[in-house]
């Protein structure tokens, strides 16, 4: 079986960056918590915009492992490509989206980029009136614990490309 760094010198293209640290080898614990978290917090949401928050808070957070687990993961569980591609220009492609999905998107992102210090009153109502409150709850909670693992991808350095779907399950 080739792997990606095989790939990767066939067609001259840059080398891999190291991983800084396996952190879930070093802080088991702390790993397995964030797997019961992850367990506890899509919990009742649909799962294709589940894969959609995760996608989107990995792209402002340039997880770039993140965004190669939860690509892979969204189109092995049926998203299109076109979606996929479009999250990052969501603003200017809402027709590929529902009002509840766009709602949960400009969620995640509020609650992403914290540049101003809050959620502004009208993305949380805008994601209120399309999310009962048991149900924004685990959205909240899954836009937080997307957020850790991506502080912990880019922190650790952790290498994509080499993740296949369902790998982490």
């Amino acid at each position: 079986m080739t792997t990606h760094t095989d790939d990767t010198k066939s067609q001259g293209l840059a080398a891999e960056v190291p991983v800084r640290l396996n952190w879930s080898q070093h802080a088991p614990e702390v790993y397995k918590a964030m797997i019961r978290l992850e367990t506890a917090a899509k919990r009742g949401l649909d799962p294709a915009l589940y894969e959609l928050v995760k996608i989107r808070a990995s792209q402002l957070n340039h997880c770039a492992f993140c965004l190669d687990m939860h690509t892979k993961d969204a189109l092995a569980a049926g998203e299109s490509v076109a979606r996929i591609v479009q999250l990052a220009a969501w603003e200017e492609s809402r027709h590929f989206y529902t009002e509840k999905e766009l709602a949960a998107i400009e969620l995640t992102e509020a609650v992403t980029v914290l540049t101003d210090g809050f959620v502004p009153d009208e993305v949380y109502e805008k994601a209120a009136e399309h999310f009962d409150e048991p149900e924004l709850a685990q959205l909240i909670a899954a836009i937080a614990t997307i957020n850790a693992w991506n502080r912990f991808g880019v922190t650790c350095r952790m290498t994509p490309g080499h993740y296949t779907p369902g790998g982490h399950a």
